[in-house]
């Protein structure tokens, strides 16, 4: 019994100052910035706005012409047999002919019934909307991000809670050994305090193991090195007033990500509707030119060889109306419409969906606060019940076993005080998310 105390003691030991010792705290600050830096799903929403970035741009837009530039030859070589009347016959061998030209064309569209106005005024909107789903995705990841940062600050509160537990397991060793080296207790008492004492280092080795393992989920999503458990976090926590809240659950509307993208998937089907009923309207283009040509002929049996070379401008302007193309636009503008329908009906969607889910959170987050509160005063009257059950453990008033009941009372306590105490934090982040100031407020 005694070696395997010995063991669990020296495990204690080596985990709780090898590994947690004089630790460099990464700050909530420096999570956040290094998550907008390095997390690999940041990184792909980053990607998709600079896609959308490049398609909105003047290069993707249809404004400007089109220039094409074209060169060819052309080489043959014959033979020719001319039979004229009542004349000899020419025989000719391996006549040779070779053309050359090229040229470079302007295609340029003036009007296009304002179809490429409004494709350009739509991939502007979808610029805006991939910002808006970046946004929720960084929205997303930090939220996630501080829930594991938590879960690590809370670990590490009760490892300490741990630590101080075991610590006074391990005083009732040395008490129940005295008492029983001088006849005051018996065996059974010494005993009893070992267990407890083994109890403890084991709970203590495992919660020290899952923040070992939350350190790494946290490493993961900051892109860091996994085995880097070097660190510690902070475990303050501070709540934004019920005032400030409230102000922003009225501006909720305005500043929901979910809210917002409905707003330009609208916009965007609004000018899908104007891009297709410009098929109604012709298309008006320029065209021009400039050629170069040169051709070698062979000398033919009546006239001599020849080498002949063009050159010149030349433009056109062109109009198409499709007066009746099969009701094909007809239909596109049917089905565009119905699309716009469809957005209005999501967004009517969305917002009761959103508005429950504010309600639903901002309740969540008071209750949590208010378990907050509670646990508070539970481990205030504990503490209390606590020294007095040691006082009276003492002077021996009452068993080990009773002081011990107190002494998990005290442990279930505070553990449950940490527990509540980041549980309000992760539930006013989700308000934070959904009224759409996550990202202006100081976590």
């Amino acid at each position: 019994m005694k070696i395997s105390n010995s063991l669990i003691l020296i495990l204690v030991i080596f985990f709780s100052f090898s590994g947690w010792s004089q630790q460099p705290v990464l700050t909530k600050d420096e999570v956040i910035a290094r998550a907008l830096e390095e997390n690999f799903g940041i990184k792909l929403a980053r990607n998709e706005v600079e896609i959308a970035d490049n398609n909105q741009s003047i290069w993707n837009s249809g404004y400007l012409p089109s220039l094409t530039g074209q060169a060819g030859t052309n080489y043959d070589i014959n033979d020719r047999l001319t039979e004229p009347d009542g004349r000899d016959v020419v025989d000719q061998k391996d006549i040779e002919n070779t053309r050359y030209n090229a040229s470079v064309n302007l295609d340029y569209t003036l009007f296009d019934g304002l179809g490429r106005y409004y494709n350009y005024q739509s991939l502007k909107e979808q610029y805006d909307l991939s910002q808006l789903e970046a946004r929720e995705t960084i929205e997303n990841t930090i939220l996630q991000i501080m829930s594991v940062y938590y879960e690590v600050a809370r670990l590490t509160e009760n490892v300490d809670v741990l630590e101080e537990s075991l610590a006074i397991s391990q005083n009732r060793v040395t008490r129940a050994a005295y008492q029983f080296q001088y006849g005051q207790a018996n065996n059974l008492v010494v005993l009893n305090a070992r267990v407890d004492v083994n109890n403890d280092s084991i709970a203590l080795i495992e919660a020290e193991q899952r923040l070992r393992n939350t350190k790494r989920d946290l490493n993961v999503l900051l892109n860091r090195e996994i085995s880097s458990n070097e660190f510690s976090v902070d475990t303050t926590v501070n709540f934004i007033s019920e005032l400030e809240l409230e102000s922003f659950v009225d501006e909720a509307q305005l500043n929901n990500v979910s809210l917002l993208q409905i707003e330009k998937n609208l916009e965007i089907s609004d000018y899908d509707i104007k891009i297709n009923k410009a098929g109604y309207l012709p298309t008006l283009g320029l065209t021009g030119s400039y050629g170069w040509n040169r051709n070698e002929s062979a000398a033919t049996a009546f006239f001599p060889g020849s080498t002949t070379t063009t050159d010149g401008f030349a433009a056109g302007l062109s109009l198409r109306w499709d007066i009746f193309d099969g009701g094909r636009t007809n239909v596109q503008i049917k089905n565009s419409k119905i699309r716009y329908q469809n957005q209005e009906i999501l967004k009517e969607q969305v917002q009761n969906e959103v508005e429950r889910d504010i309600a639903n959170a901002l309740g969540n987050y008071r209750n949590k606060l208010y378990i907050l509160n509670v646990q508070q005063e539970n481990v205030e009257t504990n503490l209390d019940n606590f020294a007095r059950s040691e006082e009276q453990y003492k002077l021996g008033r009452i068993t080990s076993i009773e002081f011990r009941q107190a002494q998990i009372n005290l442990l279930d306590a505070r553990t449950s005080l940490n527990l509540a105490k980041y549980d309000a934090k992760l539930a006013e982040l989700q308000v934070l998310q959904l009224t759409g100031q996550l990202l202006n407020v100081e976590l």
